[in-house]
């Protein structure tokens, strides 16, 4: 059959549901049209298949859908929607139809069909005003008749509630999302505090409630909408990295975001920080602060960094529980265990991080951190010293394990998150069992992890933080170990001498060449296969974005399984890309790299995708039922085409996800560099253009190449390599944590 031409709309009656997705309302259908047209689209001349979005509906509505024809590889011709309208069925066909689905508890076929016999046309009208008539039918009795009313008027409070909701705008999802946290008051309450959904809703943003209060007629400066504003804009800083700003900038963002008066905004802020809304520090030390100097956090922001703070003090107030140690003696048996003199340097993170109860070591690849956590674990269990050793990211985690020969978990693992009470169990009432805990990569800490982490330490214990400074800052918002550092108020350790490989490791050079500001690159390739295999870092150049996903593809399906003799590239190799859009970002490579590496394998086709087996994804969120989290990577194992759901093995554990839970998933042939902290891979692969200049900064390329163990190979326009080294100004994120541990 040929292939259907596109159609703007299609009406009809829908005649079945072959799948529901409970968590999206993702459908797949059969739908019988009224239009003789489109009913010839199909070979049996009546019914259709339809897919996408549709809450709230049932077999044999009458629906009008929106939407475009497309056409499945397997499946043919299907319609698939962008919008719908639903009512009511008006024939007995469709009554017949619409309460035999299974609708309405207590009516199936045969029930459906005995009420329709009585009351035709007008059986939805006797639901509704006349249901004491259902006694009438054979077979219904008060007690069923009671409990067929109940489940009608709840059927129809949600239909009405998806139609009033999709009036405004709203997307399907986001009305699910509605639905299951304001249930029948979710009307009234958008009604008259449409900025609640903003607040009470994940995925509900300040812009979805905003376009509903202004349609509903709320004004462009009523005090709700500002109240909003304000709190919206502080939450978009926040995504920026900032747990506070400036007040008077805070004020013309929002005035600007809102398109409003500055002088509205600022009385808002005002009656924010007066009903504790809001919390607002005015400049240390300054006896008549001008208007708009101080800082303005949110409320939660505010506790997680004066817990740190708190925290801080704490620890080097109370004294060490840690057995007498003769630190210099133990430096010296440390030695002679390792088989080596350790440098000064190393000798001093040794004493500081015994010696004070919270401490800090710094420094950049292959400058001797690991040779000092591994002698500071030895030292501490000859001692009976019970260390823990914790990270931010699973692979971390392993890696900090191998390297120390102690166990060490992530840090959401070491505080046991509680879903039930919605916290962690280890917590300051509650601290950990431990007498030193070493984090790793405590760059990766966020103000609010890191509070968390830090309140579960025991008074007496002691505190390592380890972590380069160089690297991207934490995802979430704070900067806690740069400011920790500026504070002086913990003694620091910055580690600058090169150990790894005597040297020689082009990998370390270059990455310290980076931090140095200096563009300089080992010589420059034009073809994959002129690539040094002794060398552990090379770069290809390509002359546009195709050129260089084509030779991204040919290192990983012909250079490392050839000439390096690695057989595994899905497992071996990671691309770490600047960008996610563009032909040289995340989501294309992706695309690309599956169709090269892991081709012609049965999968579960979704809107964004398709997942096949053995293909490699990245958990994007926190799942703590799972114990899974953001930045996680695993291994897709089997497919169950027939249910929509998926296996995958993270870290040897097998995990089961549904159609509902896709969205929590992604390809991981590329990851972005910011998904990558804390992370090692054998080979790492960086595309890298002068297309993607606006995140083009020493401390993304720094990231990036710190992230090869083996490998490294760089991928693009030298011009675009020297923009990055050359370009230091990354972003200063706004905190209070500073002014906070000297007070």
């Amino acid at each position: 059959m040929a292939a259907p031409s596109s159609a703007d709309s299609l009406t009809g009656v829908l005649e079945r549901i072959i799948f529901f997705n409970e968590e999206n309302h993702y459908t797949i259908a059969e739908f019988r049209p009224d239009s003789s047209r489109a009913a010839k689209e199909e070979e049996d001349g009546n019914k259709v298949t339809i897919v996408g979005p549709l809450p709230g509906v049932e077999c044999g509505e009458t629906l009008h859908l929106t939407g475009e024809w497309t056409r499945h590889s397997q499946h043919g011709a299907q319609f698939k929607i962008t919008a719908f309208k639903s009512e009511l069925p008006s024939s007995v066909y469709g009554i017949r139809k619409y309460l035999g689905s299974g609708l309405v508890p207590g009516i199936g076929k045969v029930y459906a069909n005995k009420i329709v016999d009585a009351f035709g046309t007008d059986t939805f009208r006797v639901l509704s005003e006349e249901s004491g008539r259902l006694r009438n039918v054979p077979g219904i009795g008060k007690k069923r008749a009671t409990s067929i009313k109940s489940a009608w008027d709840e059927k129809k409070t949600e239909r009405e509630l998806y139609i009033f909701l999709q009036t405004y705008g709203v997307t399907p999802s986001q009305c699910i999302k509605l639905v299951h946290r304001f249930g029948a008051d979710a009307k009234r309450i958008l009604t008259t505090e449409p900025y609640r959904a903003a607040r009470e809703i994940d995925g509900i943003g300040f812009k979805t409630a905003d376009r509903i209060a202004i349609n509903l007629g709320f004004a462009n400066d009523a005090p709700p909408r500002l109240d909003a504003g304000v709190v919206y804009a502080l939450e978009t800083l926040q995504e920026e990295g900032h747990t506070a700003f400036r007040e008077a900038e805070l004020r013309d963002h929002t005035a600007l975001l809102l398109e409003t008066d500055s002088k509205l905004v600022e009385a808002r802020i005002e009656a924010l920080v007066g009903n504790k809304s809001l919390v607002r520090h005015q400049p240390p030390g300054v006896a008549n602060p001008l208007p708009g100097s101080g800082l303005i956090q949110l409320p939660h922001n505010d506790r997680a960094e004066q817990k740190i703070a708190d925290v801080i003090a704490r620890l080097n107030k109370v004294a060490s529980g840690l057995p007498s140690i003769k630190i210099d003696a133990a430096v010296k048996w440390a030695e002679e265990k390792a088989g080596f003199v350790y440098h000064e340097l190393q000798r001093d993170a040794i004493r500081s991080a015994l010696g004070s109860k919270a401490s800090i070591i710094t420094g950049g690849p292959g400058t001797g951190k690991t040779t000092i956590l591994r002698a500071l674990v030895e030292i501490l269990r000859a001692k009976k010293v019970r260390v823990h050793l914790a990270a931010p990211t699973g692979r971390a985690a392993q890696r900090l394990a191998e390297t120390t020969g102690g166990y060490a978990s992530t840090i959401h693992r070491l505080l046991k998150y509680d879903a039930s009470k919605g916290g962690f169990v280890a917590n300051e009432s509650t601290p950990l069992a431990t007498d030193f805990l070493i984090v790793d990569e405590a760059s990766m800490l966020d103000a609010r992890l890191a509070s968390a982490l830090l309140q579960a330490v025991p008074a007496k214990a002691h505190l390592l933080l380890v972590g380069d400074t160089d690297q991207l800052p934490s995802v979430g918002a704070g900067n806690v170990l740069k400011d920790l550092i500026a504070t002086e108020q913990v003694p620091v350790t910055r580690l600058s001498v090169i150990y790894r490989q005597q040297g020689q490791s082009q990998i370390v050079l270059t990455a310290h060449a980076i931090n140095s500001g200096d563009p300089t690159l080992p010589p420059v390739l034009s073809n994959v296969a002129d690539a040094q295999v002794w060398s552990d870092l090379n770069f290809i150049a390509a002359t546009d974005a195709e050129d260089c996903v084509r030779k991204v593809i040919e290192i990983c399906t012909e250079f490392v399984p050839q000439k390096l003799k690695w057989p595994h590239p899905i497992h071996d190799v990671q691309v770490l890309a600047p960008m996610h859009k563009g032909v040289a970002g995340v989501g294309n490579l992706n695309t690309q790299l599956q169709a090269a590496l892991n081709p012609n394998r049965q999968g579960l086709r979704m809107p964004t995708g398709e997942y096949r087996p053995g293909d490699k994804v990245i958990q994007l969120r926190n799942n703590y039922d799972k114990n899974l989290f953001n930045g996680d990577i695993g291994t897709i194992t089997t497919i169950d085409g027939v249910n929509g759901t998926l296996t995958a093995d993270f870290d040897g554990d097998t995990h089961s996800f549904d159609r509902g839970e896709f969205t929590n998933l992604a390809l991981a042939y590329t990851i972005s560099i910011h998904k990558s902290q804390g992370s090692e891979y054998p080979v790492v692969i960086v595309p890298l253009l002068k297309a993607h200049f606006m995140m083009l900064q020493r401390n993304l390329i720094y990231t990036a190449i710190t992230r090869g163990r083996k490998k490294v190979f760089l991928v693009g326009e030298p011009a675009a390599y020297a923009m990055a080294v050359r370009n230091s100004e990354s972003k200063q994120r706004i905190t209070h944590l500073r002014e906070k541990m000297v007070q």
